[in-house]
């Protein structure tokens, strides 16, 4: 069996942005409908690497590497298939199966398969169910609301009846399907020893992943006496409401031709979008936009519209997402609409021409949001005008581009009637506030640095701009281990501010064992150990970790005499490359 699930395989590389992940090691630019860049794995002047952002693989012209994110991490960290696969998991914020085909593992591939084919069959019946006279409610609905044979059939809309002969459950035993398993998959719920469907007499929306599963539904009532109005799968094994865009699987291509998404709030709002010849378009699930979607979708657009509910609730979730897409590097626009319409009564009211000119005269986030905030102050009372710069200033410190942020302070600075120097310098120390201090670190006096980390630690606080420079050379797994490394990474977090106030800030945001580490490591004249020697110390300390780790699996193995097995050939290989590196550093 394979080391991972299929499933799960293809979950990793729906939350991986590969051009993310390959830009962290070799710069890209846009060409075309790809990203190039020059190769890392071979020595070139003329870039012949390109990267597919939206079909998720890399291929170079010049030495003919190519493959996907996984194969990518593979071949630049020179490690296995399943260590490139936990790497990128971790990333993803994914929960990693156990790769050694136990009987864990074989039991969580199984389910997840087995889930994703009662959702495709559950699919395929509410489909079939819309045509039945008892479902001549649903059609109504979608009727009422305007949709076309060609929207309903792409989004796969459905019924669900009330109960019956046709029911899913009847469906799902019919294909051999064990009681067990349905009640599983949440479609199908055990009522004190009677098995019935969880969705009954209502219009479904199957809900995928952008590679086309079914892995949920949402539920319209059908009936004015129905409750809740919607109701939605629960989570699962191969759904997490967080980290799907609904939609997606079928508006992709449009996304990423045009380089833009409108967001929106509800299913219908997103099938009245995409009627309206609108096709890059998403909608968050009726949630409050979450970091896992955001980069979801930014595998596939750097430009995003929101178009949400125009009520105080909708406003809000306006400006949560606007702030989260900001500081994920999105460029974002706002549409607003009259009271009392969301996308799909304004569509059905005013219709489609409408609605465009609206999205083309969308107005910049940050504009957005300064008039929204600014509406409500006081601007003769200095109490009103403080609330409203300190929001403000809340909201600049997560604007990750520089010339970005600058924009806003000149605006900023208009609008509260504050010189434009002073809100630069509130806007940088804002910036500098925003980071979570480090853990704290209670440190014995007796306890002793490592030489390197005091030497690097002397070079952040009286040579920050070369200390800083030999950060930049580090992995994050260089430092695990290190006693002083909670500093480290909070100076890594410091990097885009001015050099000058690093020492001051890490001061200041220390515990205080942390504090006294950086102070004894810095008290002296001179470093006890030059940065580049410092920086090489930590790589072999890493190197000489992962060596030891290999070297364990092995003896295990062997212990089990398991001298054929393959993973033991592959340890061999690692061991090989580890001993070659450790060469290299010392």
């Amino acid at each position: 069996m394979a080391l991972f699930a299929q499933s799960f395989l293809d979950d990793l590389k729906a939350q991986t942005d590969i051009a993310a992940v390959i830009n962290e090691v070799t710069p890209l630019r846009k060409a075309g409908a790809s990203l190039k860049g020059l190769c890392p794995f071979h020595q070139e002047k003329t870039p012949s690497f390109t990267v597919n952002r939206e079909k998720g693989f890399f291929k170079c012209f010049g030495c003919g590497a190519g493959g996907d994110a996984v194969k990518f991490v593979e071949l630049q960290q020179k490690v296995s298939f399943p260590d490139a696969v936990r790497y990128l998991a971790q990333r993803a914020g994914l929960a990693i199966p156990e790769a050694d085909g136990g009987p864990e593992a074989r039991a969580a591939a199984a389910e997840r398969d087995t889930l994703l084919r009662i959702h495709e069959e559950a699919a395929a019946f509410y489909a079939e169910q819309l045509a039945s006279p008892a479902a001549a409610p649903a059609r109504r609905a979608l009727e009422e609301r305007g949709l076309t044979g060609e929207t309903i059939r792409t989004f796969r809309y459905g019924f669900a009846p009330a109960g019956g002969r046709d029911t899913l459950h009847t469906r799902l035993t019919a294909r051999g399907v064990s009681p067990e398993w349905q009640v599983r998959s949440g479609l199908v719920v055990d009522r004190g020893g009677r098995l019935s469907d969880w969705f009954r007499l209502r219009l479904m929306i199957p809900i995928a992943r952008d590679t086309g599963a079914v892995v949920a539904f949402g539920g319209r009532a059908l009936d004015p006496g129905q409750v809740p109005k919607y109701l939605n799968s629960r989570e699962s094994p191969i759904y997490t409401k967080g980290r799907t865009l609904y939609g997606l699987d079928v508006t992709k291509g449009a996304v990423r031709k045009h380089n833009y998404s409108v967001l929106v709030e509800g299913y219908f709002d997103l099938a009245q979008v995409w009627q309206a010849g609108v096709h890059p378009v998403v909608a968050s699930c009726g949630t409050a936009l979450t970091p896992a979607q955001a980069r979801t979708l930014k595998r596939f657009a750097s430009k995003v519209v929101l178009s949400f509910d125009p009520d105080a609730a909708g406003q809000n979730a306006a400006a949560r997402s606007s702030e989260l897409l900001v500081t994920e590097g999105f460029q974002v626009n706002v549409a607003v609409l009259p009271a009392g319409h969301d996308p799909d009564v304004f569509i059905r009211s005013n219709g489609a021409k409408a609605y465009v000119e609206r999205l083309t005269r969308s107005q910049p986030y940050l504009d957005f949001l300064l008039d929204r905030a600014a509406a409500g102050v006081d601007w003769t009372r200095p109490d009103s005008r403080k609330r409203f710069l300190d929001a403000m200033l809340k909201v600049a410190a997560t604007i990750p581009d520089a010339a970005v942020r600058d924009q806003f302070a000149d605006r900023l600075s208009h609008k509260a009637r504050i010189t434009e120097s002073v809100v630069r310098e509130l806007i940088r120390e804002a910036a500098a506030q925003r980071r979570t201090v480090a853990p704290a670190l209670a440190v014995p006096a007796s306890v002793r640095l490592r030489p390197a980390e005091q030497g690097l630690l002397w070079t952040l606080v009286h040579r920050p701009v070369e200390g800083l420079g030999a950060m930049a050379r580090l992995d994050p797994e260089d430092l695990d281990g290190l006693l002083a490394a909670p500093i480290f990474r909070l100076a890594a977090t410091l990097a885009e501010l001015p050099p000058e106030l690093l020492p001051g800030l890490l001061r200041e945001r220390l515990s205080g064992g942390e504090r006294a580490l950086l102070d004894r490591a810095s008290r002296d004249d001179a470093p006890v150990a030059p940065p580049a020697d410092c920086v090489a110390a930590f790589k072999r300390l890493r190197t000489e970790r992962d060596l030891a780790d290999v070297q364990h699996e092995i003896d295990a193995l062997q212990e089990r005499s398991e001298m054929t097995d393959a993973r033991l050939s592959a340890l061999w290989d690692r061991k090989k490359e580890l001993l070659t590196r450790l060469e290299a550093l010392t």
